[in-house]
C-alpha cells in the first residue's frame, strides 16, 4: 500500500490547521500503526477535506479495514494525489476482491504513468491468479459435465433396467398364466393315469388271485391224485393179503419163536406132501425127541 510519509503530511497541516489538527493526525497514525484502522479512519474523517492526503490516508484505511468498495470509491474520488499509487491502490482493492480483470487494469493504467517494480510483480500474479481460477472453473466445469453425464447415464442405465425387469416381470407373468392354463389338463392327464394305473393294478390283482386259484385248484387235484393213488396201493395191498388168507400181520417174535415157526413150515410142507388123518399132531417143541420118547399122532 503506497502512503506518503505522515510527518511531512503533519506539519503541512499543523500549519495550516493548528495544534488539534496535529493531535488528530497523530492519533490517526498511532492507529493506524497498531491496525485499528477503524479509529485511526474515524481521525482521518474528522480531518477529511483539509487536504488530498487526508482522503488518501482515508482510502488506505478503507483497505486495511478490509472494505474494499469504499476504499475504490474513495481512491477514485481523489485529486491532486500521485495519480500511479491512486491506480496500484486500486488494482490492489480489486486484486482483493478476485476481480481479476478489474485488477489488471488498474496495474496497466498504473504502469503507463511510471514504470514500477511492484506494479509488474502485482499485474504478473494478478494475470497468474486469473489463469489459475480460469483453469479450475474450467475443470469444474468439466468436472459437472462429466458428473450430469455420469447422471445421464446412470439415469439411462435405470431406465433400461427397469424395461428389463418390465419386460421380464411381463414374462414372468405370461409363462405364469400358461402354467395354470396347463394345470388343468395336467391334472385331467393325472387323473386319467391314476385311473389307468388303478385299472393295471386291479388286473393284476385279479390275475394274480386266479393264478392262485389255479394253483390252489393244482395242489387240490394232486392232492386228491396222491390219495386216490395210496387209496388204490392200499386196497392192492388189502386185496393181496385177502388172497394170502387174510393173516393178519405177524407180531415181532423172539429167535426161538422165528425157529420154531420155520421148523413148523418144514413140517407142514413135507406133511402136505403125504396124506394125512383128519388130525393133525401139534408139536410144541421143535426139538427132535428123544429115543423111548416119541409119541404117536394118533
Amino acid at each position: 500500500m503506497r502512503r506518503y510519509i505522515m510527518t511531512i503530511l503533519s506539519l503541512s497541516l499543523f500549519a495550516m490547521a493548528g495544534l488539534k489538527d496535529f493531535e488528530t493526525i497523530a492519533e490517526a497514525n498511532m492507529a493506524y500503526s497498531d491496525k485499528n484502522y477503524t479509529r485511526s479512519l474515524a481521525n482521518f474523517q474528522k480531518l477529511e477535506g483539509k487536504s488530498p492526503e487526508v482522503g488518501y490516508d482515508i482510502a488506505n484505511s478503507y483497505y486495511k479495514a478490509k472494505k474494499y468498495d469504499k476504499a475504490i470509491e474513495k481512491y477514485k474520488s481523489l485529486k491532486g494525489t500521485d495519480q500511479h499509487d491512486i491506480d496500484h491502490n486500486i488494482g490492489n482493492s480489486y486484486f482483493q476482491q478476485k476481480k481479476w480483470d478489474d485488477a489488471i487494469k488498474s496495474y496497466e493504467k498504473a504502469l503507463k504513468i511510471r514504470d514500477d517494480k511492484d506494479t509488474k510483480f502485482n499485474l504478473e500474479l494478478a494475470k497468474k491468479m486469473k489463469k489459475k481460477e480460469e483453469q479450475k472453473k474450467k475443470q469444474q466445469k468439466q468436472k459437472k459435465k462429466d458428473q450430469k453425464k455420469d447422471k445421464n447415464k446412470k439415469d439411462k442405465n435405470k431406465k433400461d433396467q427397469n424395461k428389463k425387469d418390465q419386460k421380464k416381470k411381463g414374462q414372468n407373468q405370461k409363462d405364469q398364466n400358461k402354467k395354470d392354463q396347463k394345470k388343468p389338463n395336467q391334472q385331467k392327464k393325472g387323473d386319467k393315469d391314476k385311473k389307468d394305473q388303478d385299472k393295471k393294478d386291479q388286473k393284476k390283482q385279479d390275475q394274480k388271485k386266479k393264478d392262485q386259484q389255479k394253483k390252489d385248484k393244482a395242489n387240490k387235484d394232486g392232492e386228491k391224485k396222491k390219495q386216490e393213488s395210496s387209496k388204490k396201493k392200499e386196497d392192492k395191498k388189502q386185496d393181496k393179503g385177502s388172497a394170502e388168507g387174510n393173516q393178519p400181520k405177524e407180531s415181532k417174535m423172539t429167535k426161538a419163536q422165528k425157529m420154531t415157526q420155520k421148523e413148523l413150515n418144514r413140517l407142514l410142507k413135507k406133511l402136505n406132501q403125504k396124506k394125512l388123518p383128519s388130525m393133525m399132531y401139534q408139536a410144541s417143541d421143535p426139538k427132535k425127541p428123544k429115543r423111548g420118547e416119541e409119541v404117536n399122532p394118533w
